[in-house]
């Protein structure tokens, strides 16, 4: 099954222009791609106002370029040919038409800015150099994370992307703090023989550029579809009752998984309508503290101490929770908690928290086992040996 990008195949071949074969699970061949909803329809786009957005190696980088003649008819997926200042590179195109204008609106782009032009629709010359730019980059990120290990320089190499035709590269890389890499640049020009860009990036980014499973079995979102990196603390676990579990909580950039903020206006929804500073409730029985709260079955739980020294769960619901403030607040004690108490599943299995289990239990007396061994003899002694050679003694002598 192909996606709405490829075309129609023939039985027993691959789709047309799918890099995936046939099994686009992020619904293009594109990552960060934008649903271009216009192109499955039979509506001719007349507000054409000459400029197309353009992405490079599958969504890693993304730019807007301008059509220089009206003759030349583009449409999402071809791919094509522009400048770029310092020579030429081959893309394929990502929007065209009025989505354009609204995809510059959401990334604040000016219409009046100078944009680089399309040059030609890409030739089979074109792609073939593009493959050929493209085998580089592997092998040029491991001679450059040496040359880096070498200089001594605290950083790190994270992804290198080549034009399409091999006249300059750019090494993302990921550090601390300020790197000078002018001793750096001037080894990569002697080493590789192109004109170099440095580009930093953070631990996010660099996720999203090399992509990867997360552990909820799909790809990465930062990879496929997300954009904007917002803030991410421990405060957002502590809301949806996680444990602080770092290796549990963090991607694979090492920071705190993006999933955490979707759900998170839900459950700030639901803890509202919780009662504050309830950590105690007071009664003639005792004095009961607060210790967990289930957002989804609206529950608080709370520990009573006995007279025997155990503690009782207690789980009661919120507007139990209120009455018993209210009636603290009031200077009253209620007789107990029993009249408040809500059944929970653990209740209805039969276990019982309050039940005193000594002696419920008797463990065995545990005999003591035999070596096998005489006294004074030791493991190399001479009977010892015998016997463990299993001789059979004739009973007739």
């Amino acid at each position: 099954m192909s996606c709405g990008s490829c075309g129609k195949t023939k039985e027993g071949s691959d789709p047309t222009g799918c890099n995936s074969n046939g099994g686009c699970s992020t619904g293009s061949c594109n990552r960060l791609n934008t649903f271009d909803w216009l192109a499955r329809t039979e509506i001719e786009d007349q507000n054409n106002h000459g400029i197309i957005e353009v992405s490079f190696k599958n969504g890693v980088r993304k730019d807007f370029y301008a059509v220089p003649r009206q003759s030349m008819v583009l449409n999402s997926g071809d791919m094509v040919v522009v400048d770029t200042g310092s020579g030429s590179d081959v893309g394929r195109v990502n929007l065209t038409g009025a989505l354009v204008r609204l995809q510059m609106k959401k990334k604040k782009v000016s219409e009046d800015r100078l944009f680089k032009s399309v040059r030609r629709i890409a030739g089979h010359r074109d792609l073939e150099r593009l493959q050929e730019s493209r085998a580089r980059e592997k092998e040029t990120m491991i001679r450059a994370r040496a040359i880096t290990r070498s200089l001594g320089l605290d950083m790190k190499i994270s992804d290198v992307t080549f034009q399409a035709d091999g006249r300059k590269a750019t090494f993302y890389f990921i550090a601390n703090g300020r790197v000078d890499f002018r001793e750096l640049i001037r080894s990569f020009a002697r080493e590789f023989r192109i004109k170099i860009e440095m580009r930093q990036i953070g631990s996010r980014q660099e996720s999203s550029l090399v992509g990867g499973i997360g552990s909820c079995g799909r790809e990465l979102c930062c990879s496929t579809w997300l954009t904007n990196f917002k803030n991410v603390s421990t405060r957002v676990a502590r809301y949806q009752n996680l444990s602080i579990n770092q290796s549990k909580l963090s991607g694979q950039c090492g920071r705190l998984k993006c999933c955490l903020n979707y759900e998170l206006d839900l459950y700030l929804e639901a803890v509202r309508s919780f009662p504050l500073k309830a950590e105690k409730l007071r009664t003639i029985e005792g004095t009961a503290y607060f210790i967990k709260v289930d957002i989804f079955k609206k529950l608080m739980f709370y520990s009573l101490k006995t007279e025997m020294g155990r503690s009782r769960l207690l789980a009661l619901d919120i507007a139990a929770v209120k009455k018993i403030k209210a009636i603290n607040k009031a200077g009253d004690l209620p007789e107990s908690f029993n009249n408040f108490i809500v059944t929970t599943e653990l209740e209805d299995d039969g276990m019982d928290f309050d039940a005193d289990l000594t002696g419920s239990i008797v463990l065995k007396e545990e005999k003591k086992r035999h070596t096998g061994r005489r006294k004074g003899k030791g493991r190399g002694g001479k009977k010892g040996n015998q016997k463990s050679r299993g001789r059979k003694r004739n009973p007739d002598k």
